[in-house]
């Protein structure tokens, strides 16, 4: 290495320069109609340089000063006052700053990437004039599938504030920074109105599409119409069978035969439910790949500082919110109520580009994201609190008090406006919304913590069957295409639901019934409640729904269409806990003289089955996805009980020591791991620090005589040009020369490509890392601008549990380790998500992994092997992260349907 000036590794890298997959072209992205990647402005608009941009001179109005100023005559007062009234001090001349004759001849561009926070031009007294002294550096954007730099953002946004705050000055200068601050709470505001409008519509639809699988509403003296669903066609009777104007298809079809009647309609509830589905599955191909699934695993990916194109993208918003109608109304068993908070956040995205300062900050933009989260839940269970926890518990990664606030307006927002339109006429913001009469007593905790432990069962052994079907599909290669796959499911669920009486209906519907309280309902569609419905036989058919439910939400979350796993999780856990009820009902109605029903009414009932089935319901939920408080929140906001927070939170927590004694990661987490999207969670929990092997950091990192580094001089163009064509790394560390490799900074090869691309410069020409004094800056390419001169370091004696708390507490894309400025190598956010996983595979199957170092360390062409290995998935039953034969990280989404995140 001494005698040359770069070396040569052979290690894998998701953002440094141990990346052995090939980075997409910095330059030329693919892009769609107006929806553009920040880089294809390369060589759009005028030929003002880059650098001529510098908001420290351009922003203040005049130098700052610690000199006392004279005070003004009084015909200087008029003057004073238009001053105050435009926010200019008259008679300031802005100065240019020092590099500005020469900034645009060094770098040419006519792109206008990420502004970078720059250190003040006033150099100090006594020393030289050199611009970019130390600083984090100019950016382009990010490419798909990599990390964003969280720190460069945030100081991004602190020196765009102080830009602003310090040159607004006077009534004018007040209007800006309202208007600025203000932005936040327009884009929260705007995406409060559209989920709440868009949150009816879903709800309407897939309530008429769900009941034109049995019948259509005619047109008759009642005023009925084929467009009203069963319920709107039935409104205003108390009892849904004494309704008229509801048609099932074997009457309409004049079919009067007990035989014929069934037949007619069980065919009619397979072709109508496998088409539904079809359909779905067909959008989602075709116009939007990411509009699949529940969305949560990859929002919380996002919100950790992962960018995936097209995810939030317009085509992504339709064909999700018009699938999801279909694939609700198909009757499989997968909820709308997850994929509402992908809603959410695709319209708080379409908003935030309405505001270039959001929209050029990733940070800023995740922030609003996480508060936009909280909208989807609000509307998906009518609970705006109860969202707003869900998205501090769940989802964010990083959620400072500021975000709950604006989590709390957005939530607030949309439930307002979906109160407003009222999609079901009732009142409820949600079908299943209930009240109950009675309260609970002292002996009923007992089977409430017995239905917590069901549910810590259900959740662990669901998320092991989920991820033994997904994994049996991503390694079998003889399967059908996904649309084959979602017909198959849906066919197979449509034969299975329509014999059985409590699976034939929607799940929402179901779940409703479920949670009814006897002594308040009018209409009864399943029977539950009418005298003699409590026995055995009833307590078989509602377990035999839910072992049902279990295997058929097991094998249709995971499918190519919108599902969400809440309401089958509320509604398995609702089958369960209702038989419970029952039996504690009829164990109460033979002996109640029994010591534990003492405290009985013997005046009316004791035990209410509706309870029951809301406690279940919690207890599934709490087990599958592993919350806690906002669950809690949620059930009280659905049922307006107070009384029944106690026995809830009893159940949620024994569901969840029940749920972690399976495993540690809850169902999108695991779906995250099975995607191997690098997501390191902020806190310790699920792959934290207490996974992370006791060893020290340098026995992971890629040491530098295996990495590619630049040293600060003795380049040029063709040099360059020909390092990014010989390894396809992400970036490079920056060393003073081969022999002392004094670290001076680290460049993206990003950064690198642009400048060598713009400069316009011929092969021949200088270029350098280093302040050079007597270089031409209309012949020479100076690329300290563009270039991390802070990188953060570590000594290479610290432990890898401290650098990955860097990594997760400070959402760090690598970090370099020195000994007394020598460089000694380089560890990347992939490789930190690489050790915890493989640690934890280790630990739990006894070294099926292999130890975490033989993952990450390779020598010569292996490490690209090794890469392919560890990433490569099937496009159509795989994860989303991809190796194609090039071996360049691709998305499996349709280009011609993008939207840009």
């Amino acid at each position: 290495m001494a005698s040359s000036s770069r070396n040569f590794m052979n290690t894998h890298d998701e953002e440094g320069s141990s990346s052995s997959s090939k980075s997409p072209n910095a330059l030329h992205p693919q892009t769609h109609n107006d929806e553009r990647d920040e880089l294809d402005n390369l060589f759009d608009g005028d030929d003002d340089g880059l650098l001529n941009d510098d908001p420290m001179s351009e922003g203040l109005a005049e130098p700052m000063s610690f000199k006392r100023k004279q005070k003004q005559s009084i015909f200087s007062k008029s003057s004073r006052l238009l001053s105050t009234l435009t926010g200019n001090r008259l008679g300031s001349v802005s100065p240019r700053s020092p590099h500005s004759a020469h900034s645009g001849t060094a770098t040419p561009t006519r792109l206008q990437p990420q502004s970078a926070p720059e250190t003040p031009n006033v150099p100090k007294e006594g020393t030289p004039l050199d611009w970019y002294v130390e600083g984090p550096g100019r950016r382009v954007g990010y490419e798909d599938l990599t990390a964003i730099d969280w720190i460069f953002e945030y100081t991004k946004e602190r020196q765009r504030l102080r830009v602003l705050y310090s040159s607004a000055t006077g009534i004018v200068g007040y209007i800006q920074q309202l208007l600025d601050s203000s932005q936040i709470w327009v884009i929260l505001v705007l995406t409060g109105i559209a989920v709440g409008a868009l949150a009816a519509g879903i709800d309407v639809a897939s309530d008429w599409l769900g009941d034109i699988k049995t019948g259509y509403c005619a047109s008759g003296p009642e005023g009925g119409a084929f467009y009203l669903n069963k319920q709107f066609c039935c409104f205003g009777y108390d009892q849904g069978a004494k309704c008229l104007g509801w048609k099932p298809w074997a009457a309409a079809l004049g079919i009067g035969s007990a035989g014929g009647k069934w037949f007619i309609e069980y065919f009619f509830f397979l072709l109508l439910s496998v088409v539904f589905a079809f359909c779905a599955g067909f959008l989602v191909k075709e116009y939007a790949i990411y509009a699949k699934h529940s969305g949560i695993p990859e929002i919380k990916t996002v919100l950790g500082g992962f960018v995936i194109r097209r995810f939030l993208g317009a085509w992504t918003l339709v064909t999700k919110s018009l699938g999801l109608c279909l694939a609700v109304a198909s009757g499989m068993w997968l909820g709308k109520e997850g994929p509402l908070v992908h809603v959410a956040c695709c319209c708080a995205n379409l908003f935030i580009k309405l505001f270039p300062n959001i929209n050029t900050n990733e940070a800023r933009k995740r922030e609003v994201l996480s508060a936009a989260a909280a909208s989807g839940i609000s509307v998906a269970f009518g609970s705006p609190i109860g969202g707003v926890l869900f998205s501090l518990e769940q989802l964010s990664y990083y959620f400072p008090d500021k975000t709950m606030w604006q989590s709390f307006v957005c939530a607030m927002t949309a439930a307002v406006v979906l109160q407003a339109f009222d999609p079901f006429r009732s009142g409820k913001l949600v079908l299943y919304q209930v009240k109950f009469s009675t309260g609970w007593h002292g002996f009923e905790v007992i089977p409430f913590a017995f239905l917590g432990i069901l549910g810590g069962l259900y959740g662990g052994l669901f998320i092991k069957a989920n991820m033994y079907v997904a994994q049996w599909k991503k390694s079998t290669t003889w399967l059908p295409g996904p649309l084959v796959q979602v017909t198959v499911v849906a066919l197979l669920t449509a034969l299975i639901n329509y014999p059985n009486f409590y699976m034939r209906a929607q799940s929402s519907e179901l779940v409703s019934s479920l949670f009814s309280d006897c002594a308040l309902v009018l209409d009864d569609p399943f029977s539950l409640c009418k005298t003699g419905a409590a026995t055995a036989g009833t307590i078989v058919l509602l377990l035999f729904a839910a072992v049902l439910g279990f295997f058929l939400a097991a094998i249709t979350f995971g499918l190519q269409i919108p599902a969400g796993i809440i309401l089958p999780s509320m509604a398995i856990g609702a089958l369960s806990g209702r038989a419970v009820g029952i039996i504690m009902e009829i164990w109460q109605h033979n002996h109640p003289g029994f010591f534990a029903f003492s405290t009985c009414d013997p005046g009316g009932p004791c035990v209410t089955p509706g309870v029951y089935a809301m406690i279940g319901a919690a207890a599934a939920l709490a087990g599958v996805t592993r919350m806690t408080v906002s669950i809690v929140v949620i059930m009280f906001e659905l049922t307006g009980a107070l009384t029944y927070v106690l026995p809830i939170m009893v159940a949620v927590m024994l569901a969840k020591w029940v749920g972690d004694a399976f495993s540690r990661r809850d169902i999108y987490e695991s779906w995250i791991h099975f995607n191997e999207y690098p997501f390191l969670d902020s806190g310790d929990e699920g792959g934290g620090a207490q996974h992370v092997p006791d060893i020290p950091a340098s026995q992971i990192m890629t040491r530098i005589e295996d990495l590619v580094v630049l040293t600060a001089t003795g380049h040029t163009i063709a040099s360059l040009r020909g390092v990014l064509e010989t390894c396809d790394y992400r970036g490079f560390p920056v060393v003073s020369d081969p022999r002392d490799a004094i670290l001076l900074g680290y460049i993206s090869r990003a950064e690198l490509t642009f400048n060598i691309a713009a400069s316009r410069l011929p092969p021949e020409a200088e270029a350098f890392f280093s302040h050079q004094p007597l270089a031409d800056p209309h012949a020479t390419l100076d690329l300290r601008p563009w270039m991390d001169q802070t990188p953060l370091t570590l000594p290479a004696r610290s432990s890898l549990a401290l650098a990955v708390s860097y990594f997760q507490k400070l959402g760090l894309r690598y970090v370099l380790f020195s000994d007394r400025g020598v460089l000694q190598g380089l560890l990347t956010k992939k490789d930190c998500w690489y050790v915890l996983n493989g640690a934890e595979e280790a630990r739990r199957g006894g070294g099926r992994s292999g130890l975490v170092g033989q993952t990450l360390r390779a020598d010569g062409d292996g490490a690209e092997g090794q890469e392919e290995g560890v990433i490569a998935a099937d496009d159509e039953r795989g994860g989303l992260l991809s190796v194609d034969p090039e071996g360049a990280v691709e998305s499996p989404a349709d280009d011609r349907a993008s939207g840009i995140l």
